[in-house]
């Protein structure tokens, strides 16, 4: 099964800048897959905030990032990032990477999940 794993999360000062990365497992190819990323901080919900289609590189921002974080992918590196920039304290969460076939939110479920990144916007 395809497995997900995100990294580059840390601990940052407001205003600073992290870049995510999400690769997949050995033998998977990310070319045909959408490639999303959700955060969720404890006691809150979980909240959609990119997303980038397979095929047509459409992206999708929530409305509390966009301007700040920017998606893409490198087909040669199968690798989707979220560069993030002009982080806030309330952007502090587990950052996760999942897939849709070919779009963006395409299905009702995600297929795969990764485990997660901390990001800590603190001074």
């Amino acid at each position: 099964q395809l497995q997900l794993v995100e990294s580059g999360g840390g601990l940052v000062q407001p205003g600073g800048s992290l870049r995510l990365s999400c690769t997949a497992s050995a033998g998977y190819i990310l070319d045909y897959l959408a490639i999303a990323w959700f955060r969720q901080a404890p006691g809150k919900e979980r909240e959609a905030i990119s997303c980038i289609n397979a095929t047509d590189s459409g992206t999708y921002y929530s409305g509390s990032v966009k301007g700040r974080f920017t998606i893409s992918r490198d087909y040669v590196q199968n690798t989707a990032y979220l560069q993030m920039n002009s982080l806030k304290p309330e952007d502090t969460a587990t950052y996760y990477c999942a897939t849709y076939p070919i779009y963006c939110y395409s299905t009702d479920q995600v297929q795969y999940w990764g485990h997660g990144t901390q990001v800590t916007v603190s001074s």
